[in-house]
C-alpha cells in the first residue's frame, strides 16, 4: 500500500497516541507462555494469508491461540490508537515506517533488541526492512514482514500491434533531456481517434484514443508508484540522508528537470492530463485508455486477472544513473503495554520465519521480505502465470532504496501534496521546488 495513504489516514493517530504515552507499560509478564495472541493488520489479504500460519505455529506451541483482525484502513489507526489510549491495543500489529518514528517516540511499541538477542533470532535472513526499522536511538522496533515496489504492466496486444517487443520494454532507457526510448516507445504507442500514432505526422493530441503511459503526475511526496523512478535514475534521493532525513530534495536540478519532463508528457498528449482519469490503473488498461500505466508490485496479481487481456510486466526506466526506485516495508510491532509477551515474541518471531513466509507469500498478494520465502512465492506464481522477477530482479540487483523514516509525516503530506497537485495542474511552475524543499526544512527540523 501506498506510504501517503497510511499517513494520511493515521492523522489522528500521533496526538491521540501521545496523551497515553506516559501511561503505557514497558512490557508485559514474561513468564510462562499461554493464552491467546491478538495480531491485528489493515490488510484483508494478508490477514488471509497468515491465517495460513495459525495451525503450524499452533502445533508449535500448544497452549498458544492466535486471533487475527483485519479493519479497514480507514478505521484500522483509529481503532490503533484508541487501544493505545484505553491500553487495550493489540498485542502486536502490522504497521508502515512513516508510523515508527510517532509510536517508538511516543513509548507505545517495543524496542525488540533484547529479545532477538535472548533468542538468537537472526536478522540476517531478511533480505529488506530490517534498517528502516530502527528508530533514532538505534534500536529495532520492527521485525520486517513485506516489501513494496514499482514496475510498468502493459497491454501486450497494444504492444504487438505496435510492432513492439516485450524485451522492448523491458530495456527501456530514459533521461531527462530527450526522454530516450522510453519517450520514443511511449509516443509509439499512443494512437488518436483516427488511428495515428504519436510519433507520427497528422497525430492530434486533442483527441486520444489511448495515451501510450498513464499519469506519472503524482501528489505523492515520494511519488513511488509514479515519477520517482524516473527521478532517483538520475542519483537523486528523496531525502538529504538514508534516514530521518533534514529536508527533501525537491531543489535539486536533476529533480526539476524530471518533473518537468513528467509534465511534459501531458502536453504533447502522451499521457492523461493530472486528474483527468479517477478510475484505477488497473481499470484504465482494461478499458484500453491506457497501453501502459505504472504501479505498485501488489498489482500484480489483480492485473493478471483481468480478463481478455495480457498484462505484461516490465522493470522501471534505466537512467543515467542506472536504475533506481524507492521501496518501502511493513513490519511487526509489539504493544508496549501487552501482558502477554513471552507468546507474543514467539507468535511475532514465527511470523518472521521462513516457514511462515513461504506459506502466507505464496499467493503473491505480497512480497515476503525473507529471501528464500521471497523466492518461494515467486516460483508459486510462475506456475500460476504470473512472473514477479521484475520485482525480486530489481532487489537483487540493488536497484531499490528505503524509503526514510520520518517525524511529523502527516504534516509533510498535508503540506507537499497541494504544492505537487499546482504543479501538474498547470498553476505553479519550476518555482515551488525550492519552495517545497524549505517547508521540508521547516517540518523535519522540528
Amino acid at each position: 500500500m501506498k506510504l501517503q495513504r497510511i499517513i494520511a489516514i493515521a492523522a489522528v493517530a500521533g496526538a491521540a497516541a501521545a496523551l497515553s504515552a506516559c501511561s503505557s507499560g514497558a512490557g508485559g509478564s514474561t513468564e510462562s507462555a499461554g493464552g491467546t495472541v491478538n495480531w491485528w493488520t489493515w490488510d484483508e489479504k494478508q490477514a488471509a494469508s497468515y491465517e495460513k500460519c495459525i495451525p503450524g505455529f499452533e502445533k508449535e506451541n500448544p497452549g498458544i491461540d492466535v486471533k487475527i483482525s483485519q479493519y479497514a484502513v480507514d478505521d484500522y489507526f483509529t481503532k490503533l490508537t484508541a487501544g493505545f489510549v484505553s491500553g487495550a491495543a493489540p498485542d502486536a500489529f502490522q504497521n508502515s515506517v512513516p508510523l515508527l518514528g510517532a509510536y517508538a517516540g511516543q513509548g507505545q511499541i517495543m524496542a525488540l533488541d533484547d529479545l532477538i538477542a535472548d533468542n538468537d533470532f537472526d536478522l540476517s535472513k531478511f533480505a529488506v526492512g530490517v534498517d528502516s526499522w530502527k528508530y533514532t536511538d538505534g534500536k529495532q522496533y520492527g521485525l520486517p514482514l513485506d516489501w513494496a515496489s514499482a514496475a510498468f504492466y502493459f497491454n501486450e496486444q497494444a504492444v504487438t500491434d505496435a510492432g513492439l517487443t516485450a524485451d522492448d520494454l523491458a530495456t527501456m532507457t530514459w533521461n531527462p533531456d530527450d526522454g530516450g526510448s522510453f519517450d520514443k516507445i511511449v509516443a509509439h504507442l499512443t494512437v488518436d481517434e483516427n488511428g495515428v500514432r504519436g510519433d507520427e505526422p497528422g497525430f492530434d493530441k486533442t483527441k486520444v484514443a489511448t495515451y501510450g503511459i498513464g499519469s506519472l503526475g503524482s501528489g505523492d511526496f515520494n511519488g513511488q508508484t509514479s515519477w520517482n523512478a524516473f527521478a532517483s535514475s538520475t542519483g537523486w534521493r528523496l531525502g538529504d540522508k538514508a534516514a530521518w532525513p533534514t529536508q527533501f530534495e525537491y531543489d535539486d536540478p536533476d529533480f526539476v528537470k524530471t518533473m518537468d519532463y513528467v509534465s511534459s508528457l501531458a502536453e504533447r498528449g502522451f499521457s492523461p492530463a493530472f486528474g483527468e482519469f479517477t478510475v484505477s490503473g488497473t481499470e484504465q488498461l482494461g478499458s484500453g485508455k491506457v497501453a501502459m500505466v505504472e504501479g505498485g508490485s501488489w498489482d500484480a496479481t489483480t492485473f493478471a486477472k483481468l480478463t481478455d487481456l495480457k498484462v505484461g510486466i516490465a522493470p522501471t526506466v534505466e537512467g543515467p544513473d542506472g536504475r533506481s526506485v524507492i521501496s518501502n516495508s511493513n513490519a511487526n510491532n509489539i504493544y508496549s503495554g501487552t501482558k502477554n509477551l513471552d507468546s507474543t515474541w514467539k507468535w511475532v518471531s514465527y511470523m518472521g520465519s521462513e516457514d511462515c513466509q513461504s506459506v502466507a507469500g505464496a499467493d503473491g498478494t505480497f512480497l515476503p521480505s525473507i529471501a528464500a520465502s521471497m523466492q518461494a512465492a515467486a516460483d508459486a506464481q510462475l506456475k500460476q502465470g504470473v512472473d514477479l522477477s521484475v520485482f525480486t530482479n530489481a532487489l537483487q540487483n540493488g536497484e531499490l532504496y528505503p524509503a526514510p523514516p520520518t517525524i511529523n509525516g502527516q504534516e509533510i503530506v498535508d503540506t507537499i501534496q497541494p504544492l505537487f497537485e499546482a504543479y501538474f495542474s498547470g498553476e505553479r511552475g519550476d518555482d515551488v521546488f525550492p519552495e517545497m524543499t524549505a517547508k521540508t526544512k521547516e517540518i523535519l527540523g522540528e
